[in-house]
């Protein structure tokens, strides 16, 4: 696989109608979307096709011949109406961000695409770390076919098998003595699961990294160190501390200060943060000053464990056992939601004596833990983890050769580990740009929640040459017109 030339010729885009909103709607401090003062179309997204189809059948960009399938199956033949649906039941900033986007709405899924209702489909190298197998492996859905025709739900009455086959196959691969598992629906519910359990032993002082991202329900929220988030909820949890990242000694200030009330929430790599990567040793710095000063150590993995950087974990990589793990994400193997908090016996116990400290509804359904279950298998059968390390190390080669000519300029660095990798640009708005000339050409790809000059990119494990030439030829042609529009 040989990067291409960023000299490689596209069609100009199609203009659309003037007058859309450009940038975030909900608060945040996004990228921009515009460029200049002539620059008040909407994304390009929705202009002619620029690239060739990877396979026979659906090209991206193009009509996908199963469209019509698509929608005898549901998906609504006016696009419009779906924007305007939007607009008056879910809200109007997400309806703008639609249409900003090009109106469409995705209806169909497999393996690294996904397809909108009007026939195009895109290569999904984005879906924020949930898509390690891709979308609808096989496996996965068979697994929840099945319990879905047998006993999707539980009463909570009685035990449930298949939670305990769920979280006996995920202890399989934990760090060792990180064997006790509490499942919840998703990684902002972990992590108020590990904010509780910190409490239960009475460490109520929480020390949190800047930039870092833990979710955005309230206890969350106060972990998840951004003001634009933070500001309209104040005030969050009280004895809340930001630490920089990847700097031992602001840590063990902040430790000495607290001995033996606080709890250390931290990532291997900030995913939100723009895919930040810390200096070796630093994770393990961070285990040894928690045991020193008596602190509980939650290492959130919700982003970068399950294969996602290479290895299970992120701590695997220099052998670190924290008291809890958060994972999410990829465990559920792109199909049905669930993420889970996982500790060791001793971290555990105020859980594993009472458990009715803390309960959801719906939290370890037998239908999400059965994709769960099938999940963790799938990966140990088709050796992911090892594939995700082979091919990012790949990918990463690839799109640092082809950004090569526009660092120092547009481009400021390229960094990642695994299939977590992001683009640092020099200005804001280069993200916006190159974000939409992705879409416009057929590939899918996020910026950073917490760092808007960062585009983040997430393949999945899963991901064929034909669609890792076609993303590399489709970066490169981006790259050359974000360049020239910046630039003119």
């Amino acid at each position: 696989m040989s990067p291409p030339s960023p000299s490689t010729p596209s069609t100009p885009p199609a203009p659309t109608p003037p007058g859309e909103p450009t940038g975030h709607t909900d608060g945040s401090a996004p990228p921009e979307w515009t460029v200049g003062p002539d620059r008040t179309d909407s994304p390009r997204a929705a202009g002619p096709d620029r690239t060739a189809s990877s396979s026979p059948g659906a090209q991206p960009g193009r009509a996908d011949p199963a469209a019509g399938h698509d929608r005898a199956q549901g998906a609504p033949p006016d696009r419009t109406d779906v924007v305007d649906l939007y607009l008056r039941h879910i809200g109007s900033g997400r309806a703008v961000m639609g249409r900003v986007m090009g109106g469409m709405a995705e209806v169909r899924s497999e393996g690294a695409w996904i397809h909108a209702d009007d026939g195009r489909r895109f290569l999904d190298f984005g879906g924020y770390g949930v898509f390690i197998l891709g979308h609808r492996h096989p496996a996965v859905v068979e697994a929840v076919h099945r319990q879905i025709d047998t006993h999707p739900l539980a009463s909570r009455v009685f035990l449930e098998p298949v939670a305990a086959r769920a979280a006996q196959a995920l202890a399989a691969h934990t760090p060792p003595g990180v064997d006790f598992v509490h499942f919840v629906n998703s990684g902002a519910e972990a992590t108020e699961a590990a904010l509780k359990l910190a409490r239960a032993h009475g460490r109520t002082s929480v020390i949190t990294t800047r930039r870092g991202f833990h979710g955005k329900t309230l206890g969350a929220l106060s972990v998840t160190a951004n003001p634009t988030y933070q500001t309209p909820f104040q005030p969050l949890l009280p004895d809340v501390t930001q630490v920089a990242y990847d700097d031992p000694a602001d840590l063990e200030q902040a430790l000495a200060a607290r001995r033996d009330r606080a709890c250390v929430v931290v990532e291997p790599v900030q995913g939100e943060g723009g895919v930040r990567i810390p200096r070796p040793g630093y994770l393990r710095q961070v285990r040894a000053l928690c045991r020193v000063y008596g602190a509980l150590l939650v290492v959130d993995e919700i982003q970068t464990g399950m294969g996602r950087l290479g290895t299970w974990w992120g701590v695997d990589a220099e052998e670190v056992v924290p008291d809890v793990l958060l994972a999410g994400k990829g465990l559920s193997g792109g199909v049905v939601p669930i993420a889970a908090m996982a500790a060791t016996a001793e971290a555990y116990a105020p859980f594993s004596r009472d458990p009715y400290l803390h309960t959801s509804t719906f939290g370890a359904s037998p239908i999400a833990c059965a994709a769960a279950l099938a999940a963790v298998r799938a990966m140990e059968e088709e050796n992911t983890v090892a594939r995700a390390a082979a091919l990012g190390l790949r990918v990463l080669a690839a799109v640092r050769d082809v950004c090569a000519p526009y660092e120092g300029g547009l481009v400021r660095e390229v960094r990642g580990r695994g299939l977590l990798i992001g683009i640092e640009f020099a200005e804001e708005q280069a993200v916006g740009e190159l974000l939409l000339e992705m879409i416009a050409r057929g590939v899918l790809v996020n910026h950073s929640l917490n760092s808007t000059r960062i585009l983040r990119l997430t393949p999945p494990a899963v991901v064929e040459e034909t669609a890792l030439d076609l993303f590399l030829t489709t970066l490169a042609e981006a790259l050359r017109s974000t360049a020239e529009r910046m630039s003119g």
